[in-house]
């Protein structure tokens, strides 16, 4: 197993790997391949961190990271990192591969000099990892709030000091889900579908902390 830096001819199989392991989690289909291909090449894309799990000569896993930004109530600026998608092939989740490749990623990051991330999903999946809840840090949304599922991870303790900062993603986020939907249906037809997990992301992504 080794990780490593993502070649231009992973591009494909990283993209149809991000499908299907996110198809039908979040929403009927998914667009995060769809991000995963315009991320490449916005201007907050880091290329160092854009790192793939590599087991016996197949890659099964995949992190990109972009930079995003605190602000605090003086208009100063901290540039942070974000990440995501993040996956795992489905048949080799649970087996300690994506903890792995984050914790590589959290290395890599560090000696680049970044010092916090800030993501969005489910606790259950990253507190292990070191992320907290964001109300923690006094990072908040733009509207003020503490999203249940917006977690902070200081990769140099202290980095934060209390003030309250608010969360700017990358513009790269804010893609078209139409061209998104437009690009899934060039690919291999998967059927779109409900499962439970959309109704545990949609309960996730309207909480708040108080």
């Amino acid at each position: 197993m080794i990780v490593r830096n993502e070649k231009e001819t992973d591009h494909r199989h990283v993209e149809e790997l991000i499908r299907k392991a996110f198809y039908n989690l979040y929403v009927p289909g998914c667009t995060e391949h769809y991000l995963a291909r315009v991320m490449r090449g916005h201007e907050d894309f880091i290329p160092e961190l854009d790192l793939v799990l590599e087991l016996d000569g197949r890659v099964i896993g995949s992190i990109l990271y972009t930079k995003a930004k605190l602000s605090d109530a003086a208009g100063k600026e901290k540039e942070i990192l974000t990440f995501g998608p993040v996956c795992i092939a489905p048949e080799y989740q649970r087996m300690g591969y994506g903890r792995q490749l984050m914790e590589t990623s959290f290395e890599k990051a560090t000696a680049l000099g970044y010092d916090v991330i800030v993501i969005f999903g489910s606790p259950a999946n990253y507190v292990a990892r070191g992320f907290k809840s964001c109300k923690k840090f006094n990072v908040c949304a733009d509207n003020g709030r503490y999203p249940a599922a917006m977690l902070v991870k200081e990769l140099v303790p202290g980095a934060l000091d209390g003030r309250k900062w608010v969360y700017r993603d990358s513009p790269v986020m804010a893609f078209s889900e139409e061209e998104a939907q437009r690009y899934d249906d060039t690919l291999e037809k998967l059927e779109k579908k409900w499962q439970p997990s959309q109704e545990e992301f949609y309960i996730l992504s309207h909480s708040f902390v108080e």
